[in-house]
């Protein structure tokens, strides 16, 4: 008989996910059409989300053998945090919508894995919710508002609640234009038959609204309560951002921010070596190089293609991270021989999040634990420490 092959709509539900991009499929039938696309979109052509994937795939791994590669260390240190995994589930706002609670439920898988989650400005859930119920200290992504007051008392809450490391997004001086929000109704807001889409699309998935939409409440902003009219999710929210984030910060407010900030400070949205430079120059611990996702400048460089030019730059003086496009324990592998600290993942976390709730986190990060491992054997070096450029092949290695 003929077997026929299941495409990726055709798999049933009941089998384990062993991809990203299984967890992607879960979470695409599972969340209303304006959710998934939320997450899933970039901006403009998305031509820089599709590179940060297409640019790691091509990063070309050197396989050795014979080597003694039984035991097979994945434990790093990050600005002074101790990780199981060089990875850190990065800030996505909207979070608890995708799951009920669910940057708790990410807080606490995080925990368990021994790897850090980094708390977003924007997300449904309070820091103090997730910091109380996550076993470590979360990190926390802060957006500089108009209101300064505003943001100093968004970093004291966040001090309070335990937090050390503060990661601020420097890369949204403007929301970039994303289509799939603007056809959703996101950005621009909601026309009448907007409207009736959007409540067909609800109609179509009654788990998602008796589990998040009624279950999950308040679907609220739990850190920005007195910034959100009324404590709803903005309607528009390209304009809502616009009318809240400051565009005029420069390189003199990172003396606002360490003075009310006493721990490490992250920046998060770094491409160009310049940039890098003036960074460390301004005494920062830590640089995420990020095109936000591929979410804001299109035709931005891919993560990968700009991260060794930004590790040179730095001189070591700050640590170096990225995000954009990592979707398996062999891309951190590749980010890791290009000069990155650890690895940020979005996306993946939101797919399992939303895919299978904190069980598809939990998941999702024993697979990238078995896949950096898989990986570093077929290299052949034992300690996450020994990655560098040397077991890249000549070519690939930018």
């Amino acid at each position: 008989m003929t077997r026929r092959w299941l495409s990726r709509a055709d798999q049933p539900l009941h089998l384990a996910p062993a991809s990203v991009d299984d967890y992607r499929e879960l979470a695409r039938r599972r969340l209303p059409r304006q959710l998934f696309d939320y997450v899933d979109g970039g901006s403009f052509a998305e031509s820089t989300l599709a590179a940060n994937i297409a640019d790691l795939s091509r990063v070309t791994l050197r396989q050795r053998v014979l080597r003694d590669v039984a035991q097979r260390r994945v434990s790093t240190t990050v600005l002074g945090e101790e990780l199981s995994l060089p990875l850190v589930l990065a800030p996505v706002g909207f979070a608890g919508m995708f799951a009920r609670r669910g940057e708790v439920l990410a807080a606490r898988a995080a925990a368990r894995a021994g790897v850090a989650f980094c708390e977003s400005t924007l997300s449904i859930c309070s820091i103090e919710e997730v910091a109380a119920a996550a076993q470590r200290p979360p990190w926390f992504q802060l957006y500089v508002m108009r209101d300064r007051g505003y943001a100093e008392e968004l970093m004291a809450r966040a001090h309070a609640a335990g937090v050390r490391t503060l990661v601020l997004t420097v890369d949204l001086a403007v929301v970039g234009h994303r289509y799939r929000d603007v056809r959703n109704g996101l950005a621009g807001g909601v026309s009448r038959v907007g409207a009736l889409r959007r409540r067909v699309d609800l109609v179509a998935h009654p788990r998602w609204v008796r589990d998040v939409a009624r279950a999950g409440r308040p679907l609220t902003f739990g850190n920005l309560e007195r910034a959100v009219p009324q404590g709803r999710v903005p309607q528009d929210f390209q304009q809502w951002v616009n009318g809240q984030f400051d565009p005029a910060v420069t390189w003199d407010d990172l003396a606002w921010v360490r003075e009310h900030w006493g721990g490490p400070i992250v920046l998060k949205g770094i491409l160009d070596p310049d940039d890098a430079r003036a960074a460390v120059a301004h005494g920062v611990e830590g640089i995420v190089v990020s095109n936000h996702g591929g979410r804001q400048l299109d035709g931005a460089p891919s993560s990968i293609a700009a991260l060794a030019g930004v590790v040179e730059a730095v001189e070591g003086r700050a640590e170096v991270l990225m995000d954009g496009g990592v979707r398996s324990g062999l891309d951190v592998v590749r980010a890791l021989a290009l000069g990155a600290r650890a690895c940020l993942i979005g996306r993946p976390w939101i797919y399992a999040l939303a895919a299978r709730g904190e069980t598809g986190v939990d998941q999702l990060l024993a697979n990238v634990r078995a896949e950096m491992r898989v990986a570093m054997g077929l290299i052949g070096v034992d300690d996450v420490a020994q990655i560098d450029r040397s077991v890249l092949v000549e070519e690939s290695q930018g």
